[in-house]
């Protein structure tokens, strides 16, 4: 497999991964996964969250394409392919931590973008925060992110049509 094939599975896997966190996020987080997920939608002061253990499943995903195509493991049956396909959620994984973590809820360092489209980001997630439930609900994705405005007007009609509590002081 040349270099260029690896590298264009890796960056299509981990483009594909903000979808598939998009709608575990929607349908797993806020459905019936939301035991893990609750307390990342609550104040609190531990330094770790039942939410952590979604990053769990996430390198159990990668993990299980690396092994998938490591002929170690695998013998002749190995595909290749896949260690390429769990390089890109194991990148997926890093720009997560970075962006989610790090930046979003400042858990790893302490950054406040004044401007662009990390400034985005961070609006967005924090809109996502606005409800006080599982129910309703914006910006899902973690990379990518819709603008604040739009969001602020779904918010709004998701509140009056009664499908969304959103907490005291949310701004919408």
């Amino acid at each position: 497999m040349s270099i260029l094939a690896k590298i264009a599975i890796t960056l299509a896997a981990c483009a594909a991964m903000e979808g598939v966190a998009w709608a575990s996020h929607k349908y797993i987080m806020h459905g019936w996964g939301w035991g893990w997920h609750r307390d990342h939608h609550e104040r609190h002061d531990n330094f770790l969250e039942k939410n952590d253990l979604y990053a769990l499943v996430g390198a159990a995903m990668s993990i299980a394409m690396f092994a998938l195509g490591s002929p170690l493991v695998m013998g002749a049956s190995a595909w290749e392919p896949a260690t390429w396909i769990g390089m890109g959620i194991l990148l997926y994984g890093v720009i997560y931590t970075l962006v989610h973590d790090g930046l979003v809820h400042q858990r790893w360092f302490r950054y406040v973008p004044r401007g662009g489209y990390l400034k985005r980001l961070v609006q967005a997630h924090h809109l996502h925060h606005a409800t006080q439930s599982k129910e309703g609900g914006v910006s899902f994705g973690f990379v990518i992110a819709r603008s604040p405005a739009a969001l602020k007007r779904d918010l709004k009609a998701q509140r009056e049509a009664g499908r969304a509590v959103l907490r005291e002081g949310a701004g919408v």
